[in-house]
């Protein structure tokens, strides 16, 4: 059991660059600038995606995901003033355009020196399946829930050693 418990601080002492998801080329990046039906096309096979300023320099400065896509496609019901403003984007009425419009401009990110731990806890304190990896502003990678499993599990198989038998 010691072995196991061994494992898995080393686990959580892991820095995320040795983890994450290095293929930025890979993700699934888009310009804040781009048209609202380039990002439908790219939701449809993808969960999230990054935004960024240029695909050039990759500085991120948002993300949408499946949600984000929801409330715009839903038709618009009568909203109260109760809470603030209602949210008027809205692929009916021609006020979703552009990825920017619609994109989350907070977005909680790793550095790729922060440790496994430190991530974890950020993903199960704000909810979220997966981190934008990013140094200097610029998107470098990415950590998701199941890189995460897959290498926790692989890293914690306690494996006996078979003695040699003398003779």
């Amino acid at each position: 059991m010691v072995k196991r418990d061994k494992l898995v601080s080393d686990f959580y002492e892991l820095e995320v660059s040795q983890l994450m998801d290095k293929r930025v080329w890979d993700l699934p990046l888009i310009e804040e600038q781009e048209d609202i039906h380039h990002v439908l096309s790219i939701l449809g096979g993808k969960s999230h995606i990054w935004v960024v300023k240029t695909k050039q320099e990759k500085e991120l400065v948002g993300v949408i995901t499946e949600h984000d896509v929801l409330s715009i496609l839903a038709p618009k019901q009568s909203t109260s003033y109760v809470f603030g403003m209602p949210d008027i984007r809205s692929i009916q009425h021609g006020t979703a355009k552009t990825a920017g419009t619609i994109m989350c401009h907070r977005v909680i990110t790793c550095a790729p020196d922060e440790k496994i731990l430190d991530a974890l806890v950020k993903m199960v304190k704000y909810k979220l399946r997966r981190l934008p990896v990013v140094e200097n502003k610029h998107i470098v990678g990415e950590l998701t829930l199941h890189q995460l499993i897959r290498k926790f599990y692989g890293a914690t198989q306690y494996r006996p050693m078979v003695e040699d038998e003398e003779g």
